[in-house]
């Protein structure tokens, strides 16, 4: 049986332009090429995890309007259970305008839209999907509240929780302890620690740092470096798969999702973190959010052939 996985994020809408480099403040850089795809930390996290081989609901808000209706039909394709996607009428979707330059890094701004309308009410009317779920997998583009209470319902529930912390934010301490995996890149380490993340032994101990607060997991992911995983008495550095990069714009969503369909699978974390670094290194070698998420199959293949 597929991993029963609930993922309670954002839906946003990814208009992007790919240029040469990145721009400046007040610069303007000419030939670029475009394109639109259905993106947010969540629903990219939701198809990445769908894709992967989980039972996926995706827990979100949309707006009214040409672009919420598009995402909607984009997961139903991708065979994500959209049946607590709620609609607000008087609010837009949200979009995303997105720069990726040639190197494959990229710069980000959001308009949250309806995204901003989602509250713990959502929650409540979705409240039997949530709380049967394997794993409930959250991120920080929709109001603390609403993740805040996830969490607590989740964890009463006795679902195992992930959550990314993206972008970083400050979480009620006591929620720390009811985590079951925490998926920070280096800037959000430091953000949520305070600790300047610049070697090996500063990622050790801003991933103790985390450890101490009562999460049970903490995976740091380092981009082309791959991740640093610590659990009580042990870590360990786990390489990145070698790729060449051509957009990394959802690498670190394809990453949770695969994380999530893994963990659900009873994968150890180590394990699970390796197959989660497959899925996010052939997420890099394509282009946009959703459309670069691999499938079952890619990931397997990665794994056996590096």
């Amino acid at each position: 049986m597929r991993p029963k996985i609930v993922v309670v994020g954002s839906s946003n809408t990814d208009l992007v332009v790919k240029l040469p480099r990145l721009p400046q403040p007040g610069e303007t850089i000419i030939g670029g090429t475009f394109s639109m795809a259905s993106g947010g930390k969540g629903g990219n996290q939701a198809v990445a995890a769908a894709r992967a081989g989980g039972d996926v609901t995706f827990i979100a808000r949309v707006g009214d309007d040409h672009f919420g209706r598009q995402a909607i039909e984009g997961y139903k394709n991708d065979r994500v259970d959209v049946k607590s996607i709620g609609v607000s009428p008087g609010a837009s979707s949200g979009i995303a305008l997105i720069f990726v330059d040639e190197f494959g890094e990229n710069c980000i701004g959001v308009a949250s839209g309806a995204n901003n309308e989602f509250s713990p009410s959502d929650l409540e009317r979705a409240s039997d999907t949530l709380t049967s779920a394997d794993i409930l997998l959250l991120q920080f583009e929709i109001p603390l509240p609403t993740v805040e209470a996830a969490i607590q319902t989740a964890s009463e529930a006795g679902v195992r929780v992930i959550l990314n912390p993206a972008p970083a934010r400050n979480l009620d301490p006591e929620l720390y302890k009811l985590l079951s995996v925490i998926t920070p890149n280096e800037i959000e380490t430091e953000i949520l620690t305070g600790i300047h993340v610049s070697d090996d032994a500063s990622i050790a101990y801003a991933a103790a740092s985390l450890l101490d607060r009562g999460v049970s997991a903490v995976i740091i992911t380092l981009g082309a470096r791959g991740a640093f995983l610590a659990e009580a008495g042990k870590s360990e550095f786990i390489p990145a798969f070698k790729v060449i990069p051509v957009d990394t714009t959802a690498a670190g969503d394809v990453f949770s999702g695969a994380l999530a369909v893994s963990l659900g699978e009873n994968s150890s974390v180590s394990d699970a973190v390796r197959f989660a670094s497959a899925a996010a290194a052939l997420s890099v070698t394509r282009p946009g959010a959703q459309p670069s998420a691999p499938r079952r199959d890619e990931i397997e293949h990665l794994l056996r052939n590096g």
